[in-house]
Order: C-alpha cells, then sequence, then structure tokens
C-alpha cells in the first residue's frame, strides 16, 4: 500500500491512518509522563533540586563579593528567588568629567561582569546634564558627551562585557519624559527651603558654605 500522502494534503489526519496501518510510522512517544514515571523507578533520573540553591547561593555569593556591606541581604536573597524577574537590574551611574582613573576603569568593569555572571541586567547612567550643571569640561555639553563615549569605549577595551549592559543619557532620558521629570523638578522647588536644598549639596562633595551657583 502506497502511503505517500497526495501533494499538498499531509494532514495531523493522514499521519494518524499511516500509524494506524503501520506503527512504526508512529511519532514517537516519549513525553513528559514517561520521564517522571523513569523518574519514580529510577531517582538518579530525576533533576537535582539541590542544583538550584546551590545556584543561587553562587549568585548571591557573587553579587555580595562587589561591595563592602548589603543593607538588606534577605531582600537580595528574595529578588534573586524571584521567577518573574528572571533578569534584576542593577544601576550605576556617571559624571563625564575627564579621564578614566583605574578603579573607575578595571574596577567597574569587573564589578559590572559579576553582575552580568550572576544573571543581572546592568544599566549605567551617562549624567551629562548634571556634569554641565556642575561645570564639568567648562560646561561645554558636547565636550561631555565626547567624554562620556571615550568612557564607553575605556570599558570595552577593559573586556566590559556590554552585551549585558545597557547605557542612559540623563539629557535624553530627560527629554522623553519631560512631563514627568519637570513636574517632579517643580514640586521639590515648591515643597522644600533653599537652606535645605543647600545642605544637599554635601552628597555631592560640595560643603554649604561655598559659593555655588543655583544649578
Amino acid at each position: 500500500m502506497d502511503l505517500s500522502p497526495a501533494p499538498g494534503a499531509s494532514t495531523a489526519a493522514e499521519v494518524a491512518a499511516a500509524a494506524s496501518v503501520d506503527p512504526s510510522l508512529a511519532p514517537d512517544a516519549s513525553t513528559a509522563a514517561e520521564v517522571a514515571a523513569a523518574a519514580s523507578v529510577d531517582p538518579s533520573l530525576a533533576p537535582d533540586a539541590s542544583s538550584s540553591a546551590k545556584a543561587e547561593d553562587e549568585r548571591f555569593a557573587l553579587l555580595m563579593s562587589i561591595g563592602e556591606e548589603c543593607i538588606q541581604t534577605d531582600e537580595l536573597r528574595l529578588l534573586l528567588q524571584n521567577k518573574e524577574k528572571a533578569f534584576p537590574i542593577c544601576y550605576d551611574g556617571f559624571e563625564p568629567s575627564g579621564r578614566m582613573h583605574i578603579a573607575q576603569g578595571i574596577v567597574k568593569t569587573i564589578n559590572v561582569n559579576k553582575m552580568i555572571r550572576a544573571g543581572c541586567k546592568v544599566k549605567i547612567w551617562i549624567a551629562d546634564w548634571f556634569a554641565q550643571l556642575n561645570n564639568k569640561m567648562g560646561g561645554d555639553l558636547e565636550k561631555i558627551q565626547t567624554v562620556g563615549r571615550y568612557m564607553i569605549e575605556i570599558w570595552k577595551a577593559a573586556g566590559m562585557d556590554l552585551d549585558g549592559v545597557e547605557f542612559l543619557w540623563s539629557s535624553e532620558e530627560i527629554n522623553k519624559r519631560a512631563d514627568e521629570y519637570w513636574t517632579l523638578v517643580m514640586d521639590i522647588a515648591r515643597r522644600n527651603k533653599v537652606k535645605r536644598i543647600t545642605r544637599c549639596c554635601t552628597i555631592m562633595g560640595r560643603a554649604d558654605n561655598e559659593e555655588l551657583t543655583a544649578a
């Protein structure tokens, strides 16, 4: 009997009919249920439950090796266990302000690669507008952005895994969501006194008694 299908008429029904004539033509019936049954007979065939916990411990240790302290280690554990967030997002940022020093070039590359190996995605903010506010590179935005691109090239040369990194320019992101950003700026300006804003300068490495611009 010729079981070859008519041109263009190969259907699931024809395959089933052919299999009823010759069982050797039936698809391989190896299913998840059979695998589970085999595992019940031989436990060595079942997935190793400890391997998942070991992988999580390795990811945790890798991330813990990056900094001096972790504020909430239990939260980090929960983040790594969250299956809905397969790739936790890590943030970093910098102002393009001139030549890169060794720590910024080599140590950042090592730490970013550790985060990627731990299964994270890394977003690095390039704070070009904020560098301009701080008068870096004489306040010339074009020069600041050139320095930002130069730093990316150094990280590439140092071996940073850029496939796991997204660079975000603050000027572009702020302009994309200007309605949200400037509304927030206006709200902060309205709710806070000048003295309070001045005290915040210390987090930028500036003394509050320095001669500061309004920026």
